[in-house]
């Protein structure tokens, strides 16, 4: 049986690929250099689907990734959550001691900010986590640390000076699974559905948008909004809800949604993620 293909951005040893085996053990994880280049992928049908980060429980969200959905025609399938651990890794004879500078991607070491400045540790940002490693291992500098994951210190032969240095372990960031096919939940499992619509700018129609869900006691996990490109002031709203589009009572909710919004599209619904399995 053949692999299924996941693409992903960053180098191999990279947070996304990590995620990448824990949602899909048996997958064939395919390293991109850009979101776009993934997205690329999956249209193309060079990999079956793609995950992508969309959202940090410190960090918030990452809006490229938001836009990107939009602009392809691709559907969500699943989801999965990553605690993050971020390790202190150095060249193979390093110490702590010696460590003047640390890089990694800038949320890495946002997110390790107050661990770097109690040492003393100047941080340096670079392109990617794994990414870090690998320019590090290419310098030989006993002076400089990357932040990036355990497996990346192992891919690139490199040495874990120490582990959980994020400054809030409550760190996870949210991956969505895309792919160029729609998927139907199973009737007996909890779904999510993540939609974005847009309504005229008048007072009172975001309002009566919330309310087709609220009428409804559907729950909202999510209201993100973003600018609606080419008309100043007016937004997207991209929503997560519990249920799914095709039963009830999605299904009437985002009909009346679709009565007075100007545009609603449906990215797709999904099985809801147990979060007790990232912990």
């Amino acid at each position: 049986m053949l692999q299924k293909r996941i693409a992903f951005q960053g180098e191999p040893g990279a947070y996304s690929e990590e995620a990448g085996y824990g949602y899909c053990p048996t997958a064939d994880m395919v390293p991109c250099e850009t979101f776009d280049a993934v997205f690329e992928a999956v249209r193309s049908g060079a990999c079956e689907s793609g995950l992508i980060p969309i959202e940090n429980s410190l960090a918030g969200s990452i809006h490229q990734n938001y836009d990107l959905l939009l602009r392809h025609q691709l559907f969500i399938v699943g989801e999965y959550y990553l605690r993050v651990r971020h390790c202190l890794i150095g060249q193979p004879d390093g110490e702590i001691s010696t460590i003047k500078s640390a890089i990694s991607h800038p949320q890495a070491l946002g997110q390790c900010a107050g661990y770097l400045r109690e040492l003393g540790i100047h941080p340096e940002p670079v392109y990617d986590t794994a990414g870090s490693v690998k320019l590090l291992k290419g310098s030989g500098d006993l002076s400089k640390a990357a932040i990036a994951s355990k497996r990346a210190a192992k891919i690139y032969g490199m040495k874990i000076l120490q582990e959980s240095i994020e400054d809030n372990p409550q760190n996870f960031t949210r991956f969505l699974e895309i792919s160029r096919d729609c998927k139907k939940p199973e009737d007996n499992e909890r779904t999510k559905t993540s939609i974005v619509f847009t309504v005229k700018h008048q007072p009172g129609t975001l309002y009566r948008a919330m309310g087709v869900f609220a009428l409804r006691n559907i729950d909202l996990m999510k209201i993100e909004s973003r600018p609606l490109v080419g008309r100043a002031w007016e937004y997207l709203f991209y929503v997560d809800f519990i249920g799914a589009a095709g039963i009830d009572p999605g299904i009437t909710a985002l009909k009346e949604l679709k009565n007075f919004a100007l545009m609603v599209c449906v990215l797709g619904s999904y099985p809801l993620f147990d979060l007790d399995r990232s912990t």
